[in-house]
């Protein structure tokens, strides 16, 4: 089992995590970097959570260090509260084609 390198109790901003990259043994490393943060994945590419300062700027770190110098894309976008709880977010299930 994974140790989250955050205290999920600790208060921390919203935060955003998208990425785009290529090389799947890099892509692992960003995944399990945003999951040993306590971040949840939300999408393929999206991981969503709150991060304390110190936090985010270790998981930054890290992040640059699991891309490397390999092709690709990651975002860290920090929210405010009130843009969470103001998004609108429209899911469609897919029919089961039983």
């Amino acid at each position: 089992m994974a140790r989250l390198l955050q205290d999920p109790r600790k208060a921390g901003q919203p935060t955003l995590v998208l990425y785009d990259v290529r090389d799947d043994k890099r892509r692992s490393r960003v995944m399990n970097a945003c999951k040993d943060y306590g971040l949840a994945r939300w999408q393929y590419s999206a991981y969503q959570g709150k991060l304390t300062g110190t936090a985010r700027r270790e998981l930054e770190t890290r992040l640059q260090r699991a891309l490397g110098d390999s092709a690709g894309l990651i975002a860290i976008l920090q929210l405010e509260q009130w843009q969470v709880d103001d998004a609108t977010i429209i899911v469609q299930e897919a029919e089961d084609d039983s």
